[in-house]
């Protein structure tokens, strides 16, 4: 397809259809194993050792670091890994940690010590919390200030606000709860084909809510494109939820006509079996994603009864050292858009903590 002009902006698009690895279709993933690294007895072995070379540290997890988590053989696999995740299809996920061996604080220990190969925690919270847990806490999925990983419901094709994402199941959901991935090339790619029109209205600003988590002296929403182009990158941005209530705010400018129609579109596309992969955790997998070219989601769930058998996934929130670049209109987000020193919520380092329940 001939691309098109792109019409005089300060916020640049592609006006193309991009291509590389990060350009995946979830219905040919799905027909593979490729994404999936499968533990060996040996390397099972190794996190064993490194596990009980970091027992008796005054702070659990937090004093974990690289260099006492030590990893000689899966340590240059996982540089290939964050090479993977950070150029390449932008996921992986990790299977066979037998769960039930251990208890939740070294699960915790674990997940935290496989993450400091790949990246620097960074709060997920107000709270300062490193390590978060993903779990249904009853909350009211329409009241704006809940995050909607604490609700049951469907969380909507989204990204957070970190480089890398990392999840670790603990303990599944009775039914339903799948993880659904899509790429944020992709999406776009199939969007210019059919609206190209309404893929450019993409690379506008719309107005997102903070969810009452802002730095005093900033508004409680802020203002970016959900598809950015900056340094030959695409990246997204992207809560369809936390947009349509930023329009609580007097002073959100209202959305317009097309902005509607194009959240329509891409959210459809998003939908689409075509496009995305889903999978369902199972205890002990460990999921990682690049936050910048994909977009997640989490299916709605019914939970079991009894509450030592409830949902339960531990979180992080990562930002390597060598991550891409990012446009400066991700400060307002991410407080900062220098590599290896960006995301989260904004919290002193003293007040890191990595509580081990949630």
């Amino acid at each position: 397809m001939t691309a098109l002009p792109s019409p005089v902006s300060s916020f640049p698009w592609p006006g193309r259809v991009l291509e590389g690895p990060a350009a995946w279709r979830g219905a040919e993933l799905a027909r593979s194993e490729t994404w999936i690294h499968r533990f060996s007895a040996g390397e099972l072995a190794e996190l064993d050792g490194a596990l009980a070379g970091v027992r008796g540290l005054p702070r659990p997890v937090l004093d974990v670091t690289r260099e006492n988590f030590v990893l000689p053989t899966l340590g240059p696999l996982l540089a290939e890994v964050k090479r993977e995740l950070l150029r390449g299809r932008g996921f992986i996920l990790f299977r066979g940690l037998p769960a039930e061996r251990y208890t939740l604080a070294e699960l915790a220990t674990l997940f935290w010590g496989l993450g400091t190969y790949l990246g620097t925690a960074v709060s997920q919270n107000g709270q300062g919390h490193v390590l978060g847990h993903v779990k249904d806490l009853g909350y009211d999925a329409n009241n704006p200030s809940t995050r909607l990983y604490q609700t049951n419901q469907r969380q909507g094709y989204h990204t957070d606000s970190a480089d890398l994402v990392g999840l670790l199941c603990v303990r599944p959901s009775m039914r339903g709860g799948l993880s659904s991935l899509a790429s944020t090339v992709t999406v776009y790619n199939e969007m210019f084909r059919r609206r190209p029109d309404l893929a450019r209205v993409l690379f506008e600003p719309f107005h997102t809510d903070h969810r009452n988590e802002y730095r005093p002296g900033h508004k409680p929403y802020f203002s970016i494109p959900v598809l950015n182009f900056h340094a030959g990158e695409l990246t997204g941005i992207y809560q369809r939820r936390y947009i349509e209530s930023a329009q609580r705010f007097e002073d959100a400018p209202r959305l317009t006509a097309p902005q509607v129609e194009a959240l329509d579109l891409f959210d459809a596309l998003l939908d689409d079996p075509e496009l995305h992969l889903e999978m369902r955790l199972e205890p002990g997998d460990m999921q990682f994603i690049h936050n910048h070219q994909l977009l997640h989601d989490r299916t709605a769930f019914e939970d079991w009864p009894e509450p030592g058998r409830r949902r339960h996934l531990l979180r992080l929130w990562l930002c390597p050292p060598d991550g891409r670049e990012l446009p400066p209109i991700f400060r307002e987000r991410y407080g900062s858009v220098e590599v290896g020193r960006r995301g989260g919520v904004h919290v002193p380092a003293s007040e890191l903590k990595a509580p081990l329940e949630g």
